[in-house]
């Protein structure tokens, strides 16, 4: 059980919690670092480990790892089937061959691979073998190898489900609903330090003290995914706020937030149209805003059926928009021909698995032997060459028209609404080898920590989180120890601070019924804006712009409040604060990275009045800056100065180690502890 305490605050006593670490989140990373945290305190000789640590969470299992997925979800690994030889060294060589990611981070992420692997294999995660136990896998985006692995379309849910069994078997501490609203920092600049978490205890929000609770932790682990909310077109979870707005106000440095990745997805139910959704050819076509008036709009830019269908079926491991992928007529033309019908000409966009794509015009008939050589085998060695798409997909993957019954779309007899979507934040908070950010005893991992760059392999981000879980755990359980901070010193430190949080909390209240704006409008602001000049087409006049205009809404926010309804949703205006903060720190980012001449890359484009062309019969709009490559070698970090202004400044990759180990030396620095240093 853990400490509880009360906090005299006037006339309130807020609860107190007091523990070693504090892990906030509930996602697969978080549950996986609670995990190995136990499990180290435990091989330390502590006899109640499961007091030394709890877990903070404003909805279990309303995250992005419980609640997304994709055809056959991927988990990316180091290779181990077949007659491919592959090494740590290698896989770290692919995280990094998109520029812009530390060697060191990609080198542990390969180095633990397995290690993590074979922990959720052992755990019960339904990752399907041979009849040898072999683990077989596959290729996804930006992998040349096959790397990948999947246990369905809900591989991650997977993962969080065992985890989470685990984590209860243990005892460890689960609080749900409380929701973080400010990290508690002692010191200054370098010298900065974590000590706790302020959160609001949902079921206590409309008490006098709000429900705010303090925990006096050692540590603190943030595991709160990306910001998903953040954007207007979003294939995450709803609700997916992040914590971004908190991790900036507690002096944190984030980088690479510039690299999100954009892909197509359903609309409604929010899912990636990734693999064998697009293996399989479905038809694409657009409407009117009332469904009227249908047409084969992709018919109208490619020279032939061939050509169009293998662009469809290579969206399926070239899932993720890349400005590298649309010369050529490459399947990442698709993507912008979507936005086109969707931005600039305001229909409706539509795939559907009951029809093959239709020919209209110069274009023959849809033929399944009229395919490039690649996609004709693969769909040959699936087994996959019956009459329909969703025909194909029963064949290639049954759980995935499963999923949509359940969510109440029935693939067999109705299309699907598609946009190119908000995916996932390859950048996010600056991390040491350690999980650790630049505020001492404040790690950062999962999503929210930014240790790829301009692109990576399909589902490498799911063994990114598993590694920074165990790297932070092993730091904390055997280089800071299983110390809990006295609560008088800890009381005495963030009194002030908690103090000024409530009377910013009563203020915000008192100037709702006056507020000129609703909380939720200006949320669909903030949302619209990082859409449209955030997403997947950007310009450095668009971004100058909506850096000066979240600027001037963030002053707005904190002179005039905003208005609700009832005393009990002043969460809504911390969450929205919050996220402006979050957003004018990304949007300053972009906007800093196309003036030092970054051009298209990752998964987004730059307007170049001078550029690349997609199409002759698109508009010189679409004309597009190339990639300078020179800058693949640095990384854009940005933070929140003491002046409240974002800065940013590029600092040099750190290339891959290539030290090597004597195993006695190795022996003796393990079992001195001087590796965990």
């Amino acid at each position: 059980m853990l400490q509880r305490t009360l906090f005299h605050l006037g006339e309130l006593s807020l609860p107190v919690y007091s523990t070693n670490t504090v892990i906030v989140g509930s996602g697969a990373a978080a549950l996986n670092c609670a995990e190995h945290l136990y499990r180290f305190f435990q091989e330390r000789g502590e006899t109640r480990p499961e007091e030394l640590l709890c877990i903070v969470t404003a909805g279990l299992g309303a995250g992005a790892s419980n609640c997304s997925g994709s055809d056959k979800q991927t988990y990316y690994k180091l290779g181990i089937q077949g007659k491919t030889p592959d090494t740590p060294h290698d896989f770290a060589l692919t995280l990094t061959q998109g520029g812009c990611t530390h060697g060191d981070l990609a080198l542990i992420e390969g180095e633990n691979s397995l290690r993590e692997f074979y922990h959720l294999v052992e755990k019960g995660v339904p990752f399907p073998h041979n009849e040898r136990g072999g683990f077989v896998g596959y290729k996804t985006d930006h992998d040349p190898r096959q790397r990948a692995t999947s246990a369905g379309p809900w591989t991650s849910r997977f993962m969080v489900q065992k985890s989470l069994a685990q984590v209860r078997r243990f005892g460890i501490p689960i609080l749900a609903p409380y929701e973080a609203i400010a990290l508690l920092t002692v010191g200054e600049g370098k010298a900065r330090r974590c000590i706790g978490v302020l959160a609001v205890n949902h079921k206590d929000a409309e008490e006098e003290g709000f429900g705010l609770t303090l925990f006096n932790a050692e540590n603190v682990v943030m595991a709160t995914g990306g910001p998903g909310e953040m954007y207007a077109v979003s294939v995450y979870p709803r609700y997916q706020m992040g914590a971004h707005g908190i991790c900036f106000e507690a002096g944190a440095v984030a980088h690479n937030l510039t690299e999100s990745q954009f892909g197509l997805a359903s609309l409604t139910p929010r899912w990636n149209l990734s693999g064998t959704y697009q293996q399989v050819i479905p038809r694409y076509y657009s409407t009117d805003p009332d469904g009227s008036n249908p047409r084969e709009f992709l018919n109208d830019y490619f020279p032939s059926m061939r050509a169009l269908a293998t662009a469809i079926f290579l969206k399926g491991y070239q899932w993720p928009f890349d400005p590298d992928k649309v010369a050529g007529f490459g399947s990442s033309l698709i993507d912008i021909l979507v936005e086109h019908e969707r931005r600039d000409l305001g229909r409706r966009v539509w795939m559907d698995f009951t029809r093959n794509p239709m020919a209209t015009g110069r274009l023959e008939p849809f033929s399944l032997s009229d395919l490039e050589p690649e996609a004709r085998l693969y769909l040959e060695r699936s087994g996959a060459l019956q009459e329909t798409p969703i025909q194909r997909l029963e064949r290639m993957n049954p759980p995935s028209i499963e999923l949509y019954r359940n969510r109440g779309v029935d693939l067999t007899r109705e299309p699907l609404e598609i946009a190119v979507c908000a995916q996932h934040n390859n950048g996010g908070f600056a991390v040491d080898r350690w999980w650790e950010s630049n505020v001492s005893h404040l790690f950062v991992i999962g999503e929210q920590a930014g240790t790829h760059g301009v692109k990576r392999p399909g589902g490498s981000a799911l063994n990114a989180g598993q590694v920074g879980g165990l790297r932070a755990a092993q730091r904390i359980a055997h280089a800071y120890g299983p110390r809990v901070p006295s609560v008088s010193e800890f009381l005495s430190a963030v009194g002030d601070t908690v103090a000024a949080k409530l009377e910013a909390i009563r203020a915000g209240i008192r100037r709702a019924e006056s507020a000129p704006r609703r909380a939720e409008e200006v949320q669909r602001e903030i949302q619209q804006r990082m859409t449209d000049f955030g997403g997947v087409s950007r310009s450095l006049e668009g971004a100058a712009r909506a850096v000066d205009a979240a600027s001037r809404l963030l002053v707005e926010i904190r002179r005039d409040g905003l208005r609700i309804e009832r005393r009990r949703h002043f969460l809504r205006q911390l969450r929205v604060e919050a996220m402006c903060v979050a957003h004018l720190g990304y949007l300053t980012a972009i906007r800093d990275l196309i003036a030092r001449g970054s051009g298209s890359r990752g998964s987004h484009l730059v307007a170049d009045p001078k550029g690349i062309l997609p199409h002759p019969a698109l508009g010189s709009e679409w004309r597009f800056g190339p990639e300078n490559p020179a800058l693949r070698e640095e990384i854009l970090e940005v933070w929140l100065g003491e002046d409240g202004e974002f800065h940013t400044r590029a600092v040099p990759v750190r290339p891959i180690p290539e030290s090597e180990f004597w195993f006695e030396n190795t022996w003796e620095a393990y079992r001195s502890g001087r590796v965990f240093e």
